[in-house]
C-alpha cells in the first residue's frame, strides 16, 4: 500500500492582491508552495507527490522543485476552473499509478505548516477507517442569524468540528466518488470540497487530529502570521 500526496496549487490568489499567485510568493526567499512540498518530502510515509498547478506556472514549479530537491514529485497536473475540477484532474491523473487501496492525501498548497504528526494521524485514520479528515474542536460561540442585525438561536459548539486539509481517502473510493459526482452533479458546485462531496454522496467521514498551526494563507495578514510562526520558538517550560 502506497501513500500519495495530492497538493492543490491552482488558485489565482486574488484576495492577497499581489502580482503573482499566493502559492508562489516568497517568504524568507522560498516560495510558499515549497514549504508545503517539503513537509510531504520529509515525511517517511509519503511515497509520491502530485501537484495540481495553475496553468502557466508548471515550469516554474518544476524548477523550484529541482532547486529544493523535491524528489518525490511524480507529476504536475493542470488545474481546473474550480477546486473540485482541479481535485478531479489530480485524481484522474493518478489512475495509472495508484491502486485501489493506496492512500491519497489531499492538501491545500497554501497550508505550508502542516505538522508531521498531523500527516501521520490522517494516514493512520485512513488505514483504519478508509478515510481521515483533519479536524479540531470549535472554540468560539456560533449563532444563527435571523437577519443581518440580530439572533435568537445558537449552535452548541460541542456538536461542531472545524475541518481542514490534509484529508486522506483510499484511491479506489476517491476515483469512484469523483466520477459519480461529476456525472450526476453531486457536491461539485460552489465551495464544495472533497469532504463535503463525500458526505453528499452518503459517505461517513472519520476525524483525524488537527493543529492550529496549520493555517491557510488567504490574505496578506496570513502571510505575516506565517512569517511569525516560522520565526517562533516554543518556550522550554511549556508542556
Amino acid at each position: 500500500m502506497s501513500t500519495v500526496a495530492l497538493l492543490l496549487a491552482s488558485g489565482k490568489g486574488q484576495r492577497t492582491r499581489q502580482d503573482i499567485p499566493k502559492q508562489f510568493i516568497n517568504v524568507y526567499d522560498k516560495p510558499i508552495v515549497i514549504y508545503t512540498l517539503e513537509n510531504f518530502q520529509k515525511h517517511p510515509e509519503v511515497d509520491a507527490i502530485y501537484v495540481v498547478c495553475l496553468d502557466g506556472w508548471q515550469d516554474i514549479l518544476r524548477a523550484y522543485s529541482r532547486q529544493y530537491n523535491i524528489t518525490k514529485l511524480k507529476e504536475i497536473v493542470n488545474g481546473g476552473a474550480t477546486v473540485q475540477e482541479s481535485t478531479r484532474n489530480g485524481v484522474f491523473a493518478m489512475k495509472g499509478f495508484c491502486k485501489d487501496d493506496d492512500i491519497v492525501i489531499i492538501h491545500d498548497g497554501i497550508r505550508p505548516m502542516v505538522d508531521p504528526e498531523v500527516l501521520s494521524d490522517v494516514i493512520a485514520t485512513c488505514r483504519q477507517y478508509g478515510n481521515g479528515v483533519t479536524s479540531m474542536p470549535y472554540n468560539e460561540q456560533i449563532f444563527r442569524k435571523l437577519d443581518d442585525t440580530c439572533t435568537r438561536e445558537y449552535i452548541v459548539r460541542d456538536t461542531l468540528r472545524r475541518v481542514q486539509t490534509p484529508q486522506a481517502y483510499k484511491f479506489g473510493k476517491l476515483l469512484w466518488a469523483y466520477k459519480k459526482a461529476f456525472e450526476e452533479d453531486i457536491g461539485v458546485k460552489g465551495s464544495s470540497y472533497a469532504n463535503t462531496m463525500m458526505v453528499d454522496l452518503g459517505e461517513t467521514l472519520y476525524f483525524a487530529s488537527g493543529s492550529d498551526r496549520n493555517i491557510k494563507i488567504t490574505t496578506v495578514d496570513d502571510i505575516e502570521l506565517f512569517k511569525a510562526l516560522l520565526a517562533a520558538k516554543k518556550s522550554d517550560w511549556l508542556k
